[in-house]
């Protein structure tokens, strides 16, 4: 067990976060017994029975890679699984998802040092070394370390929507999401700020979400030329200047939907989107239901804290 890993879902998970939210998650480690975890000896909660009777089961990054995880631990995930558990991974932890027959036909990912093995020893998953996460729906695989946090932080946002997960990012001094836009959430890396082409550029293309920017209009503003523009996007992005305005687009959306009772037509010019009937429609396609249902869904849930000040 990779101890960093395990401290990041206990972070997020398991710390009293009731004040943004409530209820928070009933947060329990389990396992078969006490466990050495770097220097560290770790007691668990519960056994690992008890995962027959979660809602989400975390597998932190596992070790020892060259080795078959204990029989008793891929027992207790797959029942978790068949019992209607959503099952996550964190960095290593995909190979102990693999051997229980979770990953079998499905695209997942891994720490990329171990892609090749994962992919040798498991031939029917579809491993995918390029991308910070992969959701599957009940099954959830990411990278590792930094990849890790952001894949906790999806799964907040699956529950109580994109408020409440920026809160917590705020708590932890994270980005709050590295955008993809893909319908699977596959994503692909947006920078933290930091010394790269587009550090200035990015918080200047947020502020103005609600204009038609095209890629001329960003390319003008970062002083290069359009072909420059859309290689340091690719690089420091993982993606396309339309695309990534179009995700963040969605994304404030999201918030707004959450947040204010502002109608569909004011969000719609509040994104860019222009009228409800585009907002409507690219927003069913990329988050997977309407904005009406998805307010639904969130408005009653999200109680984001305040921002901190000073």
């Amino acid at each position: 067990m990779l101890h960093f890993e395990l401290s990041l879902a206990i972070e997020v998970f398991g710390s009293d976060l009731t004040h943004i939210v409530d209820p928070w998650y009933d947060f329990a480690l389990c396992g078969p017994g006490p466990v050495r975890v770097g220097r560290f000896r770790l007691e668990p909660d519960r056994g690992l029975g008890h995962l027959r009777h979660a809602d989400t089961v975390i597998v932190p990054g596992w070790a020892d890679v060259d080795r078959d995880p204990p029989a008793e631990l891929v027992d207790a995930v797959r029942a978790a699984h068949e019992a209607g558990a959503r099952v996550a991974s964190l960095c290593t932890g995909a190979f102990v998802l693999a051997a229980a027959g979770l990953l079998d036909g499905r695209r997942a990912t891994t720490h990329w040092a171990h892609t090749g093995e994962l992919t040798r020893r498991h031939p029917r998953v579809t491993v995918d070394p390029d991308v910070l996460y992969v959701d599957g729906g009940s099954v959830l695989t990411s990278a590792g370390k930094a990849a890790a946090m952001d894949l906790c932080l999806h799964l907040v946002r699956l529950d109580h929507g994109s408020a409440v997960a920026n809160t917590v990012a705020r708590r932890l001094v994270v980005p709050p999401h590295r955008d993809g836009g893909q319908a699977q959430f596959v994503t692909t890396p947006v920078p933290a700020p930091g010394n790269h082409p587009l550090a200035r550029l990015l918080p200047w293309a947020l502020l103005r979400l609600d204009r038609a920017l095209t890629v001329e209009d960003l390319a003008r503003e970062a002083g290069m030329s359009s072909r420059h523009l859309a290689r340091h996007f690719r690089s420091v992005t993982g993606t396309t200047p339309l695309q990534w305005l179009h995700t963040q687009r969605i994304r404030h959306a999201q918030e707004l939907l959450e947040t204010t009772d502002d109608t569909v037509d004011t969000i719609a010019t509040a994104t860019g989107m222009g009228t409800a009937t585009t907002l409507r429609r690219h927003f069913a396609r990329t988050v997977g239901v309407p904005p009406d249902a998805y307010r639904r869904t969130f408005r009653t849930r999200a109680r984001p804290a305040p921002a901190p000040r000073g």
